[in-house]
């Protein structure tokens, strides 16, 4: 457990960054909440109790101060494109860890093509995409691929039943949009290709509750970053239901509504995965519910992990790499059910 320490929570007021400070608080954990925007800080800070310091991605010397004292940083705040290299800036000076829930491709190829030696020089842990798309994902790769040194091919398929997108997730997808010209991605050969030409519509074979499933095939995912980080799979595709992906289109789909005491909405996911060597292959499968309530336990599991010693590696590193797959998916018990290969 935490025992007290404290952690910085950047973009604490966030959907996400909410998550993630009652699920330290939980843990034993103290958040120092930190962000950009005064009011919204100053409105938690007196719903919970805890310090708040102001801080901008423009700002490295109130980056600094939101860090001191601190023993890690969680990175809540969207457009990672903006905010993952500054605060890992300011998490290096501290000589901190730090991790990020980050789903927009282009920022975590950012953060791995721009930190990796300096973090492994440093010897600290930076871990981006440790969220439900990315992290996820990884692990259950991980998992499945066992005593495999190297598998032909990855597929993840997320059987979300709905997406309501949170304002965080637009701007996000803006910024995403933006910097590949309106192009889509699909990992294959061992790179990244950019496509003008539109995803394939498919159907799915999700195990039971969820079923056959039309989904769009090529709906690329942070999994294109952080498999391939550290697993020789030259093809890795990533697929979603067909409704969940319309409701993510949509500009007049609302923000998500909570449903339980938690905060959670009703929404709810399968994340199947299949891994593919020779004529051989391999499933893990989880399943639980909302995608950003989720988040939190995945980020702050691992944040324990780091800060208790148990990672595999240093420097920049994914989930997969940095943990040990199964007794980190296993952990995550009762926020995920997983079902893994024996």
């Amino acid at each position: 457990m935490g025992s007290g320490q404290r952690v910085a929570v950047f973009g604490a007021y966030g959907h996400t960054g909410r998550f993630v400070v009652a699920e330290l608080r939980e843990r034993g954990f103290v958040p120092v909440l930190s962000g950009r925007d005064a009011g919204r800080l100053g409105a938690l800070a007196r719903e919970t109790g805890l310090e708040a310091r102001t801080a901008s991605a423009e700002d490295a010397a109130s980056l600094d101060r939101a860090l001191a004292g601190t023993t890690a940083v969680i990175n809540c705040a969207g457009p990672f494109a903006v905010t993952a290299a500054p605060v890992i800036e300011a998490a290096l000076r501290a000589g901190i860890p730090y991790l990020d829930v980050a789903a927009e491709i282009e920022a975590n190829l950012d953060t791995f093509a721009r930190f990796a030696e300096r973090a492994r020089d440093a010897k600290t842990v930076v871990v981006p995409a440790m969220a439900f798309f990315g992290g996820l994902g990884d692990l259950l790769a991980t998992a499945a691929m066992g005593d495999w040194a190297e598998a032909d091919e990855a597929h993840i398929a997320y059987g979300l039943n709905s997406w309501h997108p949170t304002e965080g997730t637009r701007t996000a997808g803006a910024v995403s949009r933006r910097r590949r010209e309106g192009r889509r991605i699909r990992y294959s050969g061992g790179r990244l290709e950019y496509r003008d030409d539109a995803p394939p519509t498919l159907e799915w074979a999700f195990p039971r509750p969820v079923g056959r499933r039309a989904v769009i095939g090529e709906f690329t995912m942070a999994d294109v970053v952080t498999l391939p980080s550290h697993l020789p799979i030259p093809a890795v595709t990533t697929y979603m239901t067909v409704e969940a992906a319309r409701d993510i289109a949509a500009p007049d789909t609302p923000a998500p509504a909570p449903v339980d005491a938690h905060g959670r909405s009703a929404q709810t996911f399968l994340v199947d995965v299949v891994v593919r060597a020779g004529g051989a292959e391999r499933r893990a499968v989880a399943h639980g519910r909302d995608i950003y309530a989720v988040t939190a336990p995945l980020v702050v599991e691992a944040l324990d992990r780091v800060l208790t010693g148990r990672t595999r590696a240093v420097g920049v590193v994914s989930a997969g790499e940095a943990f040990d797959a199964p007794g980190f998916l296993r952990a995550l018990a009762p926020h995920i059910d997983v079902d893994l290969p024996r």
